[in-house]
């Protein structure tokens, strides 16, 4: 089923919101048109965790443009592509350091096409962002352990 482009982005942000309250972690939408980053999670110190949501449907999410400026702390990529209606998303949960490590995997971005300035990769063109596909992030699937551990550290740490 296809979802209508207007409504793409909130069935992803929600999608994460249900995955997280599963998961007993209380994730709050952020609403508006002229937002930073799409949840908002509270951490064990009395801080908060921003979260970005991409959605895409189609083979690849286009002209990702994350972790600019340290506006959100985790990217979860949320995959409705060939999934039936009612079917569940794909999920792929990357921090800071995971996107750099897409951005500079030999292969996918070759040498001397462009630079990093404040977590957006910039063509030598001036196009800025990165188009992802799936293979690209694979090994960031569900990974929402990583949420869990930046959410409560010293848990994280007994677990080591």
């Amino acid at each position: 089923m296809e979802i209508p482009k207007e409504t793409l982005g909130l069935a992803g942000e929600y999608a994460v919101a249900s995955e997280l309250c599963k998961r007993g972690i209380y994730a709050q939408l952020t609403l508006g048109n002229r937002k930073s980053v799409d949840l908002l999670l509270d951490v064990a110190d009395g801080g908060m965790l921003r979260v970005q949501v991409k959605s895409k449907q189609g083979n690849e999410w286009p002209a990702c443009k994350v972790f600019a400026r340290e506006k959100a702390e985790v990217l979860v990529l949320v995959d409705f592509h060939t999934k039936a209606d009612g079917q569940r998303p794909d999920f792929y949960i990357l921090n800071g350091d995971d996107w750099k490590d897409v951005i500079d995997e030999t292969g996918f971005i070759p040498k001397g096409w462009g630079t990093m300035r404040d977590g957006i990769f910039e063509y030598t063109d001036g196009f800025k962002g990165l188009n992802v596909n799936p293979k690209m992030v694979q090994r960031y699937a569900e990974q929402w352990d990583k949420i869990s551990d930046m959410l409560n550290p010293r848990s994280a740490a007994n677990r080591s």
